[in-house]
């Protein structure tokens, strides 16, 4: 019975006594801002519960005092005021006051958040299940950001998986760069399902809503990277869309839009008007057409950009070598599967989002599935 009784405390000193480093990651605040939208709603925040805490403490310090004070044993007579028309003004005025105090910085904060006028560029985000589409106007620059967490990490289907990364489901193989210290229109859209763009330590999060096209700004105050995730629930890979963004000096972000335009695919170059309409090809030429596109390396693109979705079946995609799943696809014929890998259809983009890849190698990754599901 004694230790019954002991096991409370027991338990209390066990808490209090758990090593300081247990809890040395155990955050209480907001995440610190990292653009000035952020930084006004931190400080309204805290703006707000200083207002808060001030009226806790004045209206139970009145309320205990006025118990202690006008208790009957002290002889205190109930005072008669009602319908007192001073008081009544005095406990309407006050908290009108107190409400349009909060309201000022509230309403301009919110007017800030939402005028990204006088933008020094512009980039367009476009969700699908479940990436991210990022093209920038001014830049010429454009890729997809994929979740970069092994899928050893995440299935533990037969036990426990790997061992997870540091920044677990919140890591990509292709981040967005902004400049340091440039104001950034966010042009966000989605191309299926309604998405969220949301990184707390900018203070943005906008939905992305099919056939809209919603405008946020940031401008990012000092170089790091900065992380967030899709804030709707966009189906059961939701999850799995974070958002990186990565914050440069001016000189480093010129040399990433360098490099990254280097990756980007040639344009090609228009076709003079007396090669518009050729002639009856020679004989054999299809032969040597068909000869060249066999050296390229269908199962390589398939690997590496297709099954993201087509290895799981993700997002509608049918599932490698799945005959039912890929049976309605064959019957549209190999030119419809090809004009849609390309040009992208439905939850797919163009090119399954790697807009390097040259059409040959995405018309023979679609060869290459297309023979796996006969």
């Amino acid at each position: 019975m004694f230790l019954k009784h002991l096991r409370a405390p027991r338990t209390l000193a066990l808490l209090l006594a758990a090593p300081a480093a247990a809890l040395a990651d155990y955050h209480v605040d907001i995440l610190p801002p990292a653009s000035p939208t952020a930084q006004d709603a931190y400080a309204l925040h805290w703006g707000v519960m200083y207002v808060c805490i001030a009226i806790f403490i004045v209206v139970f310090a009145a309320m205990f005092w006025s118990i202690y004070k006008h208790r009957r044993s002290m002889g205190a007579k109930a005072a008669q005021f009602h319908e007192n028309t001073t008081i009544e003004i005095i406990w309407t005025l006050v908290p009108l006051i107190v409400l349009v105090g909060m309201a000022w910085p509230a309403t301009k904060t919110m007017l800030e958040m939402k005028d990204a006028s006088g933008a020094d560029m512009a980039i367009k985000v476009t969700a699908y299940q479940w990436r991210w589409e990022y093209d920038y106007q001014q830049d010429g620059v454009r890729f997809l950001s994929h979740l970069a967490t092994p899928r050893s990490q995440i299935d533990e289907y037969n036990g426990p998986g790997a061992a997870k990364n540091d920044n677990y489901l919140l890591e990509v193989d292709e981040p967005m760069v902004v400049p340091v210290g440039k104001k950034v229109r966010l042009l966000i859209t989605s191309n299926d399902v309604i998405h969220g763009w949301y990184v707390p330590q900018f203070g943005v999060n906008q939905y992305g809503i099919p056939g809209f096209v919603k405008d946020a700004w940031i401008t990012v105050d000092k170089p790091g990277t900065y992380r967030g995730q899709c804030s709707q629930i966009c189906g059961k890979e939701h999850g799995f869309m974070p958002i990186v963004v990565v914050a440069k000096a001016p000189e480093e972000y010129a040399a990433w839009v360098k490099q990254m335009k280097a990756k980007m695919p040639a344009e090609p170059a228009p076709a003079p008007a007396a090669e518009a309409a050729p002639a009856a090809a020679p004989q054999g030429a299809g032969e040597k057409v068909a000869a060249a596109s066999a050296k390229v390396d269908g199962k390589g693109t398939y690997d590496t950009t297709c099954v993201a979705c087509h290895g799981t079946g993700a997002a509608g995609a049918p599932k490698f070598a799945d005959k039912a799943a890929w049976a309605p696809r064959l019957k549209q014929g190999a030119a419809a599967l090809h004009d849609h890998a390309i040009k992208g259809k439905g939850a797919m983009p163009p090119k399954g989002g790697n807009m390097a890849l040259s059409d040959a190698a995405v018309k023979a990754a679609v060869d290459y599935m297309a023979a796996a599901a006969k």
